[in-house]
């Protein structure tokens, strides 16, 4: 079942980039009492993402433009983001 922020970044991402493929695993019950988790189970996410809009980018690039569609989320409202975001045809 997804929470109300994995589904929140879901829609910023697929508007942001139109995506192949997306997934946003809630990651944060692995997470849970350690450091960052809030006790929401909405600490720690991964984001895995193919889209056109990451052609010819760099990995940094390609992290920051996620991370800016996301807005205040990463860093603010969820304590760890893994990105795993790639251009079709690559798995970099």
């Amino acid at each position: 079942m997804s929470t109300p922020l994995q589904l929140e970044m879901e829609t910023l991402l697929r508007e942001a980039f139109e995506p192949l493929h997306l997934e946003v695993i809630n990651d944060s019950a692995k997470h849970r009492g350690h450091s960052g988790d809030d006790g929401s189970g909405e600490s720690h996410f991964t984001v895995a993402i193919e889209s056109a809009a990451f052609a010819g980018k760099s990995r940094l690039e390609r992290q920051r433009m996620v991370n800016r569609a996301l807005g205040d989320i990463p860093g603010n409202r969820v304590h760890a983001l893994a990105i795993r975001a790639f251009a079709p045809g690559t798995r970099q």
